[in-house]
């Protein structure tokens, strides 16, 4: 979905929480403070000031229902807030906060995601994305399900055991310091063939924001805002028989409506927690060589699940923020091999 209207929105601010194997010293809410204060102080927001609230989550990870609302104390529901949820990565929830911000019925978002995978075995956590008829009664994991599609890509020629691992090395390659793995990793032991432990992501705990803001408000608050040129977002079949997984069709027509082939980008953080998927994420986006991938170390480096769909959005926020980017891809999926997917487009006004 592009802009169906003339008015801009942009990301003015994003935080992060270093990705941890575990906090279980620290709550959802002590998890996320320190990034809601860290957001509101860049801009010189105060929680009053914001004019839609908007969180993405899984009741999964916390293993209660309506886990979302404990959250909420970390931003303080009094005076009363225009709040919503979603049970997605923190992507989905900035999806949402745009559209009500193109409607013009606030002018600032705040937007934010955690996830604690640490407490539970996050690969059984996630078969309950499955189909729960056929599928999800057999408790094929995540990682399985992944091995799948690198093979697949094996078997079609679109990569190779080497290829895979140079994409590991690359992504832990990162100065990024809120990254979890960082430097020289070894491939070590298949997890599942053909995926070794270097092509997998981390297991870790952590949360993420950003604030969103309209037209000239953005300027005020931030001195190069990130406009969202397009956003949207796609779903393959739920059923992983029908589907080519060599392939993603929904990313790249997210890409296309969201207007990232009209002009080149300089810059991609994709979503991809395994290497294979990179390489389908590539193909798919139509990304050459000339574009700098994952700068960050994308989720291979750090993926706190239901954050960091949403930090693929900061980090390329953030580039342009500094300069470093004129015109940047994010991407962020859910589900098993790169099931549901979404991208959005964002750039710097002229330098």
């Amino acid at each position: 979905m592009t802009s169906a209207t003339n008015r801009e929105i942009a990301v003015v601010a994003f935080a992060q929480t270093d990705t941890l194997r575990t906090t279980e010293e620290h709550s959802e809410v002590e998890m996320l403070m320190p990034v809601l204060h860290d957001v509101l102080e860049q801009t010189g927001l105060k929680t009053a000031d914001i004019g839609f609230t908007c969180s993405g989550s899984s009741d999964y990870l916390a293993g209660r229902a309506f886990s979302f609302t404990l959250a909420l104390d970390g931003v303080g529901a009094w005076p009363p807030i225009s709040e919503s949820h979603v049970e997605m990565d923190g992507a989905w929830a900035l999806y949402e906060a745009w559209t009500k911000l193109l409607t013009g019925d606030a002018d600032t978002a705040l937007v934010y995601s955690y996830g604690k995978s640490s407490p539970g075995s996050l690969r059984d956590v996630l078969t309950r994305q499955l189909d729960p008829y056929y599928v999800a009664p057999l408790w094929p994991d995540s990682v399985a399900l992944a091995a799948l599609q690198a093979q697949a890509l094996i078997d079609a020629g679109d990569t190779d055991e080497p290829a895979l691992a140079a994409i590991a090395g690359r992504s832990r390659a990162t100065d990024n310091p809120h990254a979890q793995l960082r430097g020289e990793i070894p491939q070590g032991e298949y997890v599942v063939r053909p995926l070794r432990t270097g092509d997998c992501p981390p297991v870790g705990d952590g949360a993420a924001a950003v604030i969103l803001a309209a037209g000239e408000r953005a300027r005020e608050l931030c001195e190069r805002p990130a406009w969202i040129r397009g956003v949207d977002h796609r779903i393959e079949a739920h059923s992983l028989g029908v589907r080519d997984l060599t392939d993603s069709p929904s990313t790249r027509l997210a890409a296309e409506r969201a207007g990232a082939f009209e002009r080149p980008v300089d810059t991609a953080e994709l979503h991809a927690p395994f290497t294979s998927q990179e390489v389908v994420l590539r193909k798919a986006l139509k990304l050459g060589d000339d574009v700098t991938v994952n700068p960050s170390g994308g989720a291979l480096a750090a993926n706190p699940m239901m954050a960091a769909g949403l930090v693929r959005i900061g980090e390329a926020a953030a580039r342009i923020h500094r300069g470093e980017s004129d015109r940047a891809l994010a991407h962020a999926t859910s589900g098993p091999c790169l099931q549901q997917n979404l991208v959005a487009v964002l750039e710097g006004d002229p330098r």
